[in-house]
């Protein structure tokens, strides 16, 4: 027992030994804020961002144990103005990004302390299997000078492999960190959650100061509209669900912007929601540069059951990849369990499209996704609740044949419906289109609202969607609620499904 315990104890500070240095070494190559970014841990108590020789380094206080060092690669960004305005954007919701880094920072310690275990196993795994009568032996060898050489060789190579002389990260770097007010001169009134940022003297240049204080102004503007926006919205009187009842929350064509997620997720839990779909073009041109909205988009709604397909502007199988790799179920042709135990299925949209107008299909055309829904739909043996697509007409096959409850959709930008369809088998089903969750006039919607911004939410109950509520941000930051509108199934719903009511 004692020889076990003197063993553990061992491991462990070699553990430790051997950690140390692995972690302080590592680094991690990620997307970031539209930047292909390494991420390194480094002592000191500082968040550290090299951004390249025409912008400052900022460095802001943490409260973790370790710092941690970004450094900002190629962006995709056509000026040093249009970058600033995003680092505005997103600065002003940056929970997807700081997330992003330290589940970045995790796994590099989870891997170097893995690493670490395994090594400081391999004296102790030695130990053992030469035994006792074989170490004795050993010893005197081990004491001569022959010995000594060759253990001296030995340690040579491990540290010839292992680099330890490599720099390591450290905060304290020789480098003169001035507070972001006194770099912009005093005169420009900063946020208070901007008072602890630093930046480095070695920028000087007074037309990149007046960039970053019309990036700090787009900043300020953007933070106090949308959080403004999500405490007002907490509070809304909105459709409370039943005992038996799922409410989720349906966004579709964000177009990056990450200042109404909050918006979203705020009107979701005033409805009780424990589920988001997205039905798509959560961002502009589906390119890497814009995870950034994925990640915000996926951390507003951390701890509910997320669902999704992709739009024509998401086109090229990134975001599909990326929102998988962050846990959403992104649905694929297969019938799955869904919303309060009902069952959902749903396709990428097969168009592509960039900032243009233009949509051009590529592979499998628009006619086949919708004939195929409609074929795994009708194929399932039991009724498919949901049917989750970016445009509604990918649906139509589907609601002809009676085949589905609830198609959910996006694309137009303009709230439609929901619209009963009456199929061909004599089952009710209904179509509705939300509008754009991100004030989306055109492809893109980074900072302020360009037109309404809409959130539906729909409850389920038994498995099967049984109402409706459309919440509509208005570009003047007012917030109007539809009325809450059950689905029938009757076999002759009513044709004009309650007043016009309020449309973008």
């Amino acid at each position: 027992m004692v020889q076990a315990a003197v063993g553990l104890l061992a491991w462990l500070v070699l553990a430790a030994l051997a950690f140390v240095p692995l972690f302080l070494h590592s680094e991690r190559t990620i997307l970031l804020v539209g930047h292909t970014a390494r991420v390194s841990p480094m002592l000191g108590q500082h968040a550290v961002l090299t951004a390249g020789p025409l912008l400052p380094d900022v460095r802001i206080p943490v409260t973790a144990p370790v710092g941690v060092e970004v450094e900002l690669g190629a962006s995709a960004a056509g000026s040093l103005a249009a970058q600033l305005q995003r680092y505005a954007v997103v600065a002003a919701a940056p929970e997807g990004q700081i997330n992003l880094v330290h589940a970045t920072l995790l796994e590099m310690a989870v891997s170097a302390a893995v690493r670490a275990g395994a090594l400081a196993s391999l004296p102790l795994l030695a130990w053992v299997l030469l035994g006792e009568r074989r170490r004795s032996e050993l010893t005197p060898r081990a004491l001569t000078p022959r010995g000594l050489a060759f253990g001296c060789l030995v340690g040579l190579v491990v540290v010839g492999l292992w680099q330890p002389w490599r720099p390591i990260g450290f905060s304290g770097q020789p480098q003169r960190w001035v507070s972001l007010a006194d770099f912009l001169g005093g005169d420009v009134p900063l946020p208070g959650v901007l008072a602890e940022v630093e930046v480095s003297g070695g920028v000087d240049s007074r037309e990149t100061a007046r960039l970053i204080e019309s990036a700090i102004d787009t900043y300020r503007s953007s933070h106090a509209t949308y959080q403004t926006a999500a405490h007002r919205a907490r509070v809304l009187t909105l459709h409370q669900p039943g005992p038996e009842e799922t409410v989720a929350v349906l966004v579709s064509d964000r177009h990056d912007n990450i200042g109404m997620d909050q918006v979203h997720r705020a009107l979701g839990e005033a409805a009780g929601a424990t589920v988001v779909m997205t039905a798509g073009d959560d961002t502009s041109t589906g390119s890497q540069w814009e995870a950034f909205s994925l990640d915000s988009l996926s951390a507003a709604f951390d701890g509910f059951d997320k669902y999704g397909v992709t739009g024509n502007h998401d086109f090229g199988g990134f975001v599909t990849g990326y929102l998988t790799d962050e846990g959403w179920q992104m649905l694929d042709f297969e019938v799955i369990e869904g919303p309060g135990g009902g069952l959902i299925l749903g396709a990428d949209d097969p168009r592509s499209s960039g900032l243009g107008a233009w949509r051009d299909e590529s592979g499998t055309s628009f006619s086949e996704v919708r004939s195929r829904l409609a074929d795994v739909a009708c194929a399932s043996p039991r009724r498919v609740g949901t049917l989750l697509v970016h445009d509604a007409a990918l649906g139509s096959d589907a609601l002809a044949r009676g085949c589905v409850d609830l198609v959910l959709a996006g694309h137009l930008h303009v709230r439609v419906g929901p619209t009963p369809v009456v199929g061909s088998n004599g089952e009710v089903g209904y179509r509705y289109t939300n509008g754009t969750s991100g004030g989306a006039a055109y492809a893109i919607a980074l900072g302020k609202l360009r037109r309404d911004a809409t959130t539906t939410l729909v409850t389920y109950r038994d498995g099967r969607p049984v109402g409706l509520q459309w919440v509509v941000m208005q570009t003047n930051g007012d917030f109007v609620a539809g009325a809450y509108l059950p689905l029938t199934y009757s076999v002759a719903p009513p044709t004009p499904f309650g007043p016009a009511g309020y449309t973008e």
